[in-house]
């Protein structure tokens, strides 16, 4: 083998590297997303079922599933925050 052989392998792997973690990084966000999704979906599911008890309830429609979905527990936080403000 020649050094330009050795180089150009070395070259490839460091462009692997570079691609590699390029594409990790979003996904890493999508996957962040995905779990704040999930939990405060759970959330607000929870706190409707828990909440019937006392006469809270928060709509399931898309707005409030977006901001339960991209703010997590916050989020959750944030809508029971606004009912009361609200008071609607």
């Amino acid at each position: 083998m020649n050094i330009a052989t050795i180089a150009a392998y070395i070259i490839g792997l460091v462009l692997v590297y570079i691609v590699a973690r390029l594409l990790l990084a979003p996904l890493k966000l999508l996957l962040r997303l995905l779990v704040n999704g999930i939990i405060g979906l759970i959330l607000l599911w929870g706190l409707n079922w828990v909440g019937a008890y006392w006469g809270l309830h928060i709509g399931m429609n898309p707005l409030t599933a977006l901001i339960a979905g991209f703010l997590g527990v916050p989020g959750v936080v944030l809508l029971v925050a606004l009912r009361y403000l609200l008071g609607s």
